[in-house]
C-alpha cells in the first residue's frame, strides 16, 4: 500500500515539486488542462456511496481501465461527506452553488469555485463565477478564496497564530493549474503568498485544512488521514 505522508523531493514525477516559503515547506504539482485530463469524484454509483479515499477511487477507475497519476482533496463536505458547495462531474450538476452564510472557513467570504471548461481552467470568486455564465465540466466550490485578483484575502493576518496543513488550487497567466499541499503547519497569509509571489496565481482558491491529502503515485505517496468528500484526479488510460 502507498501510505508514505510526504516525499522526498527527488521522488517527485516532473510534474511536482518541493517548494519552500516563508518558513513552510510545499509539494506543489501543476498540470496543463489542455494536455492532463483533470477530472472531479464524489459519488460511486456502482458501490453507492461515496469513494471517502484515494484508494476507493483508484480502485474504481481501474476496472474502468484508467488509473490516477494525481489526487487530493477538493473542498468541504458534510458529515455525510456530500459536497458543501457547487459540484460540477462531467458537466453534470451533483450539488448547486451555495450564497447562503454561515461559519467556518468556507464561508469566510468572498469564498470562491475552481472549475475547467474545455481546455481551460480557472478560479474565480463565487459572485464572479455567477456573472461569468459558465458550463464548465468541472467545478468545485470551497473558501475563502486565496488571493482574488493578485490580492491577498482581506482577513489574512501575516502573524496570525492559527497554523494548519493546508491545500489550495490557482491558475496561473498561462493556463497552468497548480495544486499545492503544505507540509508543515502554515498561516492563511503564507499559503496565500505561496499562490501570489512563488506561482504568480492572481486568483487561488482554499480546499481545505488538517484532512489536506495527496496521492502522488510515482512518489510511492498516498495519504490516508480522514475519509475525505469530493477528490480531484489527474487521470489517464490504461494502454490497450
Amino acid at each position: 500500500m502507498l501510505l508514505s505522508s510526504a516525499a522526498n523531493a527527488s521522488q517527485l514525477p516532473s510534474d511536482c515539486q518541493s517548494i519552500d516559503h516563508m518558513g513552510g515547506r510545499y509539494t506543489v504539482c501543476s498540470f496543463d488542462p489542455a494536455k492532463a485530463k483533470i477530472r472531479l469524484y464524489q459519488w460511486d454509483a456502482v458501490a453507492g456511496k461515496p469513494y471517502g479515499s484515494f484508494e476507493a477511487l483508484s480502485s474504481a477507475l481501474w476496472r474502468q481501465h484508467s488509473f490516477v497519476t494525481f489526487a487530493m482533496n477538493a473542498g468541504m463536505y458534510h458529515r455525510d461527506l456530500s459536497p458543501v458547495g457547487l459540484h460540477i462531474e462531467n458537466g453534470v450538476e451533483k450539488t448547486p452553488i451555495s450564497t447562503s452564510g454561515g461559519w467556518g472557513n468556507f464561508h469566510m467570504q468572498p469564498n470562491g469555485v475552481f472549475f475547467i471548461e474545455g481546455d481551460r481552467a480557472g478560479v474565480l470568486e463565487t459572485s464572479a463565477y455567477l456573472n461569468a455564465n459558465l458550463k464548465p465540466d468541472v467545478a468545485t466550490q470551497s473558501g475563502p478564496m486565496l488571493v482574488i485578483e493578485g490580492q491577498l484575502h482581506p482577513r489574512f493576518l501575516p502573524q496570525s497564530d492559527s497554523l494548519n496543513t493546508r491545500n489550495g488550487v490557482g491558475v496561473s497567466a498561462d493556463g497552468i493549474v497548480h495544486f499545492a499541499i503544505s507540509e508543515n503547519p502554515v498561516r492563511f497569509y503564507d499559503f496565500a503568498t505561496l499562490f501570489r509571489d512563488r506561482l504568480a496565481t492572481a486568483n487561488a482558491l482554499y480546499l481545505d485544512g488538517s484532512i489536506s491529502s495527496v496521492h502522488i503515485p510515482a512518489a510511492n505517496r498516498r495519504d490516508s488521514w480522514h475519509p475525505m468528500g469530493p477528490i480531484i484526479a489527474v487521470v489517464e488510460n490504461v494502454p490497450d
